[in-house]
């Protein structure tokens, strides 16, 4: 399919195109399979903070959690990208406390929360965020127990060479079926490494992850465990992996605990689905090339649509996500988002 084939969504204002705007969408099964998808479902894309799951995999298999006391709710938060809320705060600081580190040892830095309304209090208090607010820093803090668990220093934790990053590298490999050289490495906005890789894999991320959660707890290798520990501690903890008003708090509510999602920067975005009677997990990937995160999540609702995800109740919880009403600042209704795609079953 080309470019203009892969136009997802179509803004109007009043009778007008406004905007047009390509998307690529993968479906999979656990076994990394391509059951449907839209546009190019082996774009090679920058997974952002979707592949924070993966790089908590790594910090997980260091042994960090178990020897500093890191419980569920602090893994949901390594997983997070969050509205720099206090009590996600907090709960960063309660992490580097417990591993014997503070705020200075992070090397990521404080910026502008996603949140307005955190936003409007800081302003309000002159307040200058640090490290600890940015909305990677429950990663980061992980990353910082992963590297003493390890016995590396923590100078450079974040560079590419140091050997808590190889690991990470190593690991997000394996999980997603990848060859090492088949992953391109670049620096998130967090300043940690960040991998591109094709759609899909990002696909068979989350379906390995919905199916962990799947299996019985006998029958788990030990990487199943650990994924379905991921499973479990974002869809008991929403309010730690987004926050108040956020997609991903708001889907995985919506759902109770029948799928987990994941945004990344630039719009990407990753979801696994628990099996149901007669499907086996599955993994879903979208990528909306321009970046648009209001077009993001409409075809992300579609696309659960479209699949008959949940009831349909479920799926109204999110109907602001997937139409987003079109207001100008006198709460005049000024156009319309249209969602003209249809995944192809493979």
């Amino acid at each position: 399919m080309n470019r203009e084939q892969a136009i997802a969504a179509v803004v109007y204002r009043g009778n007008s195109v406004e905007n047009t705007h390509i998307a690529h969408v993968a479906v999979v099964d656990a076994q990394g399979c391509l059951l449907s998808g839209f546009g190019d479902s082996s774009r090679m894309t920058l997974a952002r903070s979707a592949a924070k799951p993966a790089q908590a995999l790594a910090v997980m298999e260091t042994g960090a959690l178990e020897q500093f006391g890191l419980d569920d709710a602090d893994l949901a938060l390594m997983c997070g990208s969050h509205s720099s809320e206090a009590r996600h705060i907090q709960r960063a600081l309660s992490m580097l406390a417990k591993a014997g580190a503070s705020e200075a040892d992070m090397r990521c830095g404080g910026h502008p929360p996603i949140s307005d309304e955190v936003y409007r209090a800081w302003i309000k208090s002159d307040f200058v965020p640090g490290p600890v607010c940015s909305n990677c820093s429950g990663k980061h803090a992980g990353m910082v127990a992963a590297a003493k668990a390890l016995g590396a220093t923590l100078e450079g934790y974040h560079l590419p060479a140091h050997p808590l990053q190889q690991r990470v590298m190593q690991t997000v490999a394996e999980v997603c079926e990848v060859s090492g050289d088949a992953i391109q490495w670049a620096t998130d906005g967090c300043n940690l490494p960040t991998p591109a890789f094709a759609l899909d894999r990002l696909a068979l991320l989350f379906a390995k992850i919905a199916s962990a959660a799947d299996t019985g707890e006998s029958a788990r290798s030990p990487r199943e465990t650990e994924l379905a520990r991921i499973y479990r501690a974002m869809t008991t903890y929403p309010e730690l992996v987004a926050g108040e008003g956020r997609f991903c708090t708001a889907l995985m509510k919506a759902f109770n605990g029948q799928l987990v999602g994941k945004v990344g920067a630039d719009a990407s975005y990753a979801i696994g689905i628990r099996g149901v009677t007669d499907q086996q997990a599955r993994g879903i990937a979208v990528k909306v090339e321009d970046g648009n995160q209001t077009v993001l999540y409409a075809v992300v609702c579609e696309v659960l649509t479209q699949l008959n995800i949940g009831t349909a109740a479920q799926r109204a919880q999110l109907s602001a996500w997937h139409h987003p009403p079109m207001l100008n600042t006198m709460k005049v209704r000024t156009g319309r988002m249209e969602l003209t795609f249809l995944l192809e079953p493979v």
